[in-house]
């Protein structure tokens, strides 16, 4: 069975998050905005049903997904994309494929102990970030 990721995680370090937001295409302000902010997620897993909200001072953002299914996203809050995106497991792995416009996007969260690791990529730009299990 993989791991459990339920839970409330917040964030303790993040490398690399502005070069990995210009290559999103994100606008000078709200790069230099977002990385102020601590955002917190909370995580809820069934099974393989997810649903991950991320929390911030100054935007929210939400997904909801099965692992395997293929759906469409729309980054609203982020870079407001339109994306063909698929979650699979890679061992104890999340790992995320988003298609469109911007090559080599996604992402793969993983737990280790009390903190949970996340990697955003984007073109050539890799974020990572971890948090930490407060629930």
């Amino acid at each position: 069975m993989p791991v459990d990721y339920s839970g409330t995680w917040d964030m303790v370090s993040s490398e690399n998050l502005e070069p990995y937001m210009v290559a999103l295409g994100i606008d000078f302000a709200t790069r230099k905005i977002a990385a102020a902010l601590k955002p917190q997620k909370v995580i809820k897993q069934d099974g393989d049903c997810f649903t991950i909200k991320t929390f911030t001072t100054f935007r929210n953002y939400g997904c909801s997904f099965k692992i395997g299914e293929e759906y469409k996203e729309v980054t609203k809050g982020m870079d407001n994309r339109t994306c063909q995106t698929v979650v699979n497991w890679d061992n104890d792995k999340l790992v995320c494929v988003q298609k469109g416009e911007k090559k080599n996007r996604g992402w793969t969260h993983w737990v280790e102990g009390d903190e949970l690791h996340l990697e955003l990529t984007c073109e050539n730009q890799v974020c990572k970030q971890v948090f930490k299990r407060t629930q």
